[in-house]
């Protein structure tokens, strides 16, 4: 006879486990409590077990009651059950640049008066600077303008008569025809200085085409350039007699052998004489020397002359000088001044080019 305490009761214990539901910390759910287990089966006395009683197949355990469906807000995930299996490595967020340092403040607009004075003293300098060398190019410069005035009157430049070659026609009808006879030259004397008084010499002209440079002469002078002559100064309306200083090519034909010695250029301006004779004065002129000497530098010639000449019927006497220099090419360079009386306060200006011509 088997032990009452052998027997496996016939009803489920109170103690059976529910399912574990585990809900998110943050919500709470009430779960009804399961209902109270049935009756007990009476044990019989073993005196009245007459026989052993069928093996009784195991009670049909009732399926666990199930807690009513929890309703979870859609927008939260309920918390899965932990489990041994690790979580996977979190995503690690891309990294993030520091911030941009912020703009320095913009400085304050700055005034005049906020300009250091350094700085103003600096641009004064480089203001004066400027200003000087422009006011040297001006004052210095040999550049004459290239156009003459309304109204001049352009003197072509005849040559000189040669023994074999005939005087060339004159388009002055005022000009001598006839052959131009000097007196002897002499062979050296120096140029007097001449009375009135020497203008102011303002810069020096540099005469590219001829090769020579010489003063260029305050107002009233005014210097251009004045065909034929390569740049010339005058004073006054332009009539004859002409009162001009001008430089130029020699107007007449020279040996073709280049001269060598003082006689040499002392005879090529003889010849240019006899053409300013002819170009520049009246018919009748004649003329008496004054000076005949070397040139200061390089090598030339200048011959000095007064010329006696009518002018309207009344007599007059004009100071003029001839000077010819080489400068290296074919011809010799020609710088003749002439002076009338009506300007004979200018004839000091005469010395002044005898002494600073000079060749380039």
């Amino acid at each position: 006879m088997a032990d009452v305490g052998d027997q496996k009761p016939s009803f489920d214990a109170p103690t059976t486990p529910f399912r574990k539901i585990v809900l998110p910390a943050e919500e709470t759910v009430k779960i009804p409590r399961p209902p109270a287990p049935g009756p007990s089966v009476p044990i019989k006395q073993p005196s009245e077990q007459k026989q052993p009683p069928a093996k009784q197949p195991p009670p049909v355990q009732p399926p666990p009651v199930q807690p009513p469906p929890v309703q979870k807000p859609p927008a939260k995930q309920p918390r899965v059950q932990q489990s041994s299996v690790p979580p996977p490595p979190l995503r690690q967020p891309p990294p993030v640049s520091p911030p941009l340092p912020p703009l320095p403040p913009r400085p304050p607009a700055r005034g005049i008066g906020d300009i250091p004075i350094k700085v103003v003293y600096l641009l004064g300098a480089i203001i004066a600077t400027v200003l000087a060398v422009v006011l040297i190019f001006v004052v210095f410069s040999g550049d004459v303008p290239t156009t003459t005035e309304p109204g001049d009157d352009v003197v072509r430049v005849a040559p000189v008569p040669t023994t074999a070659t005939p005087a060339a026609p004159s388009p002055t009808p005022t000009v001598t025809e006839s052959p131009i006879v000097l007196p002897p030259v002499p062979a050296s004397k120096k140029y007097a200085n001449l009375p009135g008084k020497a203008s102011l010499v303002i810069s020096t002209i540099t005469d590219n085409d001829t090769g020579i440079t010489y003063p260029r002469l305050a107002s009233p002078w005014k210097a251009r350039s004045f065909p034929p002559y390569s740049i010339a100064q005058r004073i006054g309306t332009v009539k004859m007699p002409f009162t001009v200083i001008a430089s130029a090519k020699f107007p007449a034909e020279v040996p073709a052998q280049r001269p060598d010695s003082n006689a040499d250029y002392r005879e090529i301006a003889i010849d240019g004489v006899r053409w300013s004779m002819r170009t520049q004065y009246p018919k009748g002129a004649t003329l008496e020397w004054t000076a005949s000497q070397k040139i200061p530098v390089g090598k030339g010639w200048t011959l000095g002359y007064k010329v006696t000449y009518t002018n309207g019927g009344k007599q007059e006497v004009a100071q003029a000088m001839m000077t010819v220099i080489e400068v290296g090419r074919t011809k010799p360079t020609m710088l003749m001044a002439s002076i009338p009386e009506s300007n004979k306060a200018r004839w000091r200006d005469l010395n002044t080019l005898v002494q600073q011509v000079r060749p380039l």
